[in-house]
């Protein structure tokens, strides 16, 4: 397939300025054309979807954001979150094209199988993309950027990466990436061709916690004193203007923690996380009955400008999202633990109490925002709109 790059990285992060966390679109899923899947280790993929033109601007994207992809396994529907890890690209027929990087979760069913059996022709419904792990910055002259990442989390490090250092002539990106050894390093010869062409603006430390690297910090896990050192020598907190964390949230928990006590602004700082550690309460709706005369929650939904009513049974203690599925079908909703953020809804009335939220900045829930799957309601009657 004939690609070509945007017209230049300022066009296009202008151009989805519609995707910032303020102005999120309705998430919908369309069945899109797996065009390839390349290999990058031995339990890692990378899939690139075909966008038709008609789509084209349905997909429209800023790096570092993420789809959710659904499909049936073993007759049940299956739903993953992934970062988008190639900067915006449109064909030369005015369709697009999104890539996804895979990696093999050890008793994953849609990882296992997608290592295994997914090839280019399968069809997949994709979800529009999603997400406010997104550069802040306005102008990129002379800026310096810093991406940690562990694992997979360097997904959306690729497509930020290519994105800012291409957005000037003058912007640095400084990559922290820890993996286990080299032959679990994703990216390993993208990273390295990034680097040629960018020998004084890029720059990379790869940290391996079972393999020993020449310098003896670049060597074993990251923890707090590791870090400590890293920050003292090889990056420099003074010179960031921003930063982008994504991994584990051991890892992310600490970096966060660890800049802040040197004194980083949070708003300098920006999080995804690939996991929480805990295994989501809700992978799906769960069945609950209502029964008559029994004390429930009234919550009303407006979806699509559809409003839509469903009960709530108080000792059922499910999330608004659980209820939301059993009259809307087509609520959106990816990982359900609080993390991607697709559930993402406005309580215009009553109030709700969230278990978890790893998505949602602060400014999103002074404006009342809330993660549908996280929501319980405090109130015998709540509001929640998905289309604002």
């Amino acid at each position: 397939m004939s690609l070509f790059r945007l017209p230049d990285a300022g066009t296009a992060r202008a151009a989805a300025t519609h995707r910032s966390a303020g102005e999120r679109h309705r998430a919908r899923f369309h069945p899109l054309r797996v065009s390839e899947v390349r290999h990058l280790t031995d339990d890692a993929i990378e899939v690139t979807f075909a966008v038709p033109a008609a789509l084209a601007d349905e997909y429209d994207y800023l790096p570092g954001q993420h789809v959710a992809l659904r499909m049936h396994l073993e007759g049940m529907e299956l739903r993953r979150s992934y970062s988008l890890c190639r900067p915006p690209a449109r064909t030369a027929g005015g369709g697009a094209s999104l890539s996804v990087a895979v990696k093999r979760d050890e008793g994953g069913l849609f990882s296992t199988w997608a290592q295994t059996q997914l090839t280019a022709g399968f069809e997949i419904d994709v979800m529009s993309p999603q997400g406010t792990f997104t550069s802040g910055l306005s102008e990129m002259e002379g800026t310096h950027v810093v991406g940690i990442a562990a694992g997979s989390g360097i997904t959306p490090m690729m497509a930020l990466a290519r994105d800012l250092l291409t957005a000037s002539d003058s912007t640095r990106f400084t990559l922290l990436y820890t993996n286990r050894s080299t032959s679990d390093v994703m990216f390993l010869e993208d990273l390295a061709d990034l680097k040629d062409r960018y020998p004084t603006r890029l720059v990379l430390h790869h940290v391996l916690s079972r393999e020993q690297r020449t310098a003896p910090v670049l060597s074993g896990r990251i923890d707090e004193d590791r870090l400590r050192t890293i920050l003292d020598t090889l990056i420099l907190p003074a010179t960031v203007d921003e930063w982008f964390l994504c991994g584990p949230f051991a890892l992310v928990d600490l970096c966060r923690e660890v800049l802040a006590d040197i004194g980083v602004p949070r708003d300098g700082i920006r999080f995804e996380l690939f996991t929480t550690g805990d295994a989501p309460a809700e992978r799906g709706p769960r069945r609950v009955e209502v029964r008559q005369g029994q004390k429930a929650y009234r919550i009303e939904i407006n979806l699509d400008g559809v409003s839509s009513t469903v009960e709530s049974p108080v000792d059922a203690h499910e999330s608004v999202l659980n209820a939301a599925l059993r009259v809307r079908p087509d609520t959106p909703f990816a990982c359900s633990g609080g993390v991607c953020g697709t559930c993402r809804a406005r309580v215009l009335e009553g109030s709700v109490t969230m278990t978890e939220n790893y998505a949602l900045e602060p400014d999103e829930l002074a404006r009342g925002y809330v993660l549908t799957c996280q929501s319980h309601p405090t109130s015998d009657r709540i509001v929640v709109d998905y289309d604002v």
